[in-house]
Order: C-alpha cells, then sequence, then structure tokens
C-alpha cells in the first residue's frame, strides 16, 4: 500500500519582505516545521515572486543541487564561475553546488514581477566540481504529456544533476489522463501542482498543493481542469 503525505497550499510557511514574497514547502529561513523537513532527498521547494528591479544579493552554497524554474518573469543569475545569464519562463537552471559557489538573482525587469520556483535537492555526492547549466523546453511538448526537464544523466532529455532524481512537466487538459511509472524503485515522487485541479491516486489536489507518494511504483493522474503540474521523483533518503 502506498504511503503518502499532503501539504495543501494554505499550510505552507509564508514570508512577506515586500521586495520578496515566497510561500515554503519545506522548513526554510524563518519558517521551522519539524514534520516538514525534507520530502527524501528534495529538501527546499520554494515558491517565489520578486518585485521588480530587486533580488537576492550574491551568497554561498555547497553540496546542494538547486533548480529554479521561471513562472513568469525573467530572472537574472550571476557566480562566481562567469556565469552571466537571464533564465524565462520555460528554461530551467540547474547549479550543482559542490566544494561551493556564491550568486545572486535579481529580477531582469524593473516593471514586472518574476515569479520562479526554487527547488533544493540533497546531492548523492559530496565536494563535486561546481558546475552551473540551463535548458529551454518547448511548452507544446508538455501538452497531455509528461515532458522530462531533469535526470541523473547528461545523455538523458533534460538538466542533470547529482541524485537519482526525475522531474517533469505537465499542461493537461481538463479530463485528460496519465500514467507515471517510477524509474526507480525506493524512490517517492512529490507532485506539485502548478495550476488547476488534478487527483493522482485517488487525492484531490489544487493550485499550490504539495502531495508525496511513495512505497510504490506507480501514479495514476487526472486532470479535472486544465491543469499544470510538477512532478519531482527523488529517493527517499533519510
Amino acid at each position: 500500500m502506498a504511503r503518502t503525505v499532503l501539504h495543501s497550499a494554505n499550510t505552507r510557511g509564508h514570508a512577506n519582505h515586500g521586495w520578496l514574497n515566497s510561500y515554503h514547502t519545506f522548513s526554510f529561513a524563518g519558517y521551522h516545521n519539524p514534520e516538514r523537513m525534507h520530502f527524501g532527498a528534495l529538501r527546499v521547494l520554494n515558491d517565489d515572486t520578486v518585485a521588480g528591479g530587486m533580488g537576492f544579493g550574491r551568497h554561498p552554497h555547497d553540496n546542494m543541487e538547486i533548480i529554479s524554474i521561471p513562472l513568469a518573469g525573467d530572472l537574472e543569475h550571476q557566480d562566481n564561475m562567469g556565469n552571466k545569464t537571464v533564465i524565462r519562463q520555460h528554461d530551467v537552471q540547474v547549479m550543482s553546488a559542490g566544494t561551493g559557489v556564491a550568486h545572486s538573482e535579481k529580477n531582469h525587469n524593473a516593471a514586472q514581477e518574476v515569479k520562479f520556483l526554487q527547488i533544493w535537492v540533497f546531492p548523492n555526492k559530496r565536494n563535486v566540481q561546481p558546475r552551473y547549466d540551463q535548458q529551454t523546453f518547448r511548452p507544446e511538448d508538455r501538452h497531455n504529456r509528461l515532458q522530462q526537464i531533469l535526470s541523473p544523466s547528461a545523455d538523458d532529455a533534460g538538466v542533470w544533476i547529482h541524485q537519482d532524481a526525475w522531474f517533469h512537466l505537465g499542461q493537461l487538459d481538463a479530463g485528460f489522463s496519465t500514467e507515471y511509472a517510477f524509474n526507480k524503485a525506493g524512490n517517492g515522487v512529490y507532485a506539485f501542482v502548478l495550476e488547476g485541479d488534478v487527483t493522482i491516486n485517488g487525492q484531490a489536489l489544487h493550485r499550490r498543493d504539495g502531495f508525496g507518494v511513495w512505497e510504490t511504483d506507480q501514479l495514476d493522474i487526472r486532470a479535472d481542469s486544465h491543469a499544470e503540474l510538477l512532478l519531482m521523483e527523488v529517493p527517499m533518503i533519510g
């Protein structure tokens, strides 16, 4: 029998700093909930909105796989590896912090907000050489499909990280049903509903709800309205 955990949107941690409005699925910064420290290797899932022209000053990270997924607007990235880039909707950015990196992120535009997901995954090896990558994905390739955007292999579709993890995005029409087969035994999947309403393994979910499923090998997914969905398959460590 599959095990599950439901994190409704209105139970997330919340911090509004004026320039930054952030919702935390798991404990982060000033939000601490001992029952919501992580889901397996998935450590951070922050739903961030940054005001025009504002951003995060240069700060360090180490031994973490960091993924950014813009949902609207443009996010400017700069780091001490020499990268200065802009990531936009339909891009996915990954940074392996490894032995240590310092970076800054800010809203590239002065007149509009940028909305993005900041995701941290525990790596499966420590002190790797830091690295940076980003890719652009065709939104039409996720229409009534689960589009792979991340994997453990540079030879597979999407960006890659140092972890046995697979991420997929879907844009599903109302009434569409599909299945998701786990890539590795012992992994779990954390589903995050970006927009709309879906039912996964019998659990009704709504906008910004999170739902973790493990000790099974498949998800049954039905879109109850037009829906956008992010699936994050990770090892159930810890």
